[in-house]
């Protein structure tokens, strides 16, 4: 039987990681999202890696948890299993992740998408919270990420009664960063990961941790940790490089130091 997740690198600098359970439409079982965590802890961890690309297939990003495997599961059971440390792990990715999403991003799906920092989605692409119609509800985040994103009244309506929504909604909304042609959902996603790729990789890591820590924090603490992450930076080799070669009207040589 094929891997559940593939990885592939399209690019130097860049992996492209690839939910493939197509018999099951991507679907999330206890070992996809095991070999997820485990994926993103590795290439988190790996300096060459520059920025990743998560995707599916052209029918599914991936349709939601593994139905199947969890009908007869009880509480215990449930806490046993750790998901809620596995979604945690995957968020914690310190590379920027790009989410290519064509098909489906329902329920895990969609919770995983959130955890990327860009979605790029094909235009025929649908999203959506679907738990409570068998009886749960959004475990992976939904009920919050959709929340930050969207807004209340919004996340209320997709949370309670489980309806889908394409793309371009998702776009309006906040929760899409692009929506493109079905075709060129990889391709955009791969150009985007090539565009951090060429960038200094410390300021990247920074700049993505001030969003995230930022986002749940006042103001006043959110803009303290900007300006400490700023003035950080200006130790690295790559501050010097960069203002350098903007002076000199040249192409840099970022180093990763």
């Amino acid at each position: 039987m094929a891997d559940p997740v593939l990885l592939e690198r399209p690019a130097e600098g860049v992996w492209l990681v690839r939910i493939n359970r197509p018999e099951a439409r991507n679907a999330l079982n206890l070992e996809v999202r095991k070999l997820l965590a485990r994926h993103l802890g590795d290439l988190g961890e790996d300096t060459t890696t520059r920025a990743i690309v998560l995707t599916g297939n052209d029918k599914s990003f991936a349709a939601g948890a593994d139905i199947k495997e969890m009908a007869e599961a009880g509480t215990i059971e449930m806490l046993q299993r750790g998901i809620h440390r596995l979604w945690r792990a995957i968020a914690a990715c310190p590379k920027p992740v790009i989410a290519a999403v064509n098909g489906y991003a329902l329920g895990g799906g969609c919770e995983l998408a959130m955890t990327c920092d860009i979605i790029i989605a094909g235009e025929s692409a649908m999203f959506g919270q679907p738990e409570v119609k068998i009886g749960i509800i959004p475990g992976g985040g939904g009920t919050q990420r959709l929340t930050r994103v969207a807004g209340k009244f919004k996340a209320m309506k997709y949370v309670l009664t489980g309806e889908l929504f394409g793309a371009r909604e998702a776009f309006e909304m906040g929760l899409v960063s692009e929506v493109v042609p079905d075709a060129g959902v990889e391709k955009r996603a791969v150009e985007l990961a090539l565009l951090i790729a060429a960038l200094p990789p410390l300021a990247v890591q920074l700049a993505k941790e001030a969003v995230l820590a930022g986002m749940d924090a006042p103001l006043t603490s959110a803009l303290a940790l900007e300006a400490k992450s700023l003035q950080i930076l200006f130790s690295s080799q790559d501050q010097k490089e960069g203002m350098r070669a903007f002076i000199e009207k040249r192409k840099p040589k970022f180093s990763g130091r």
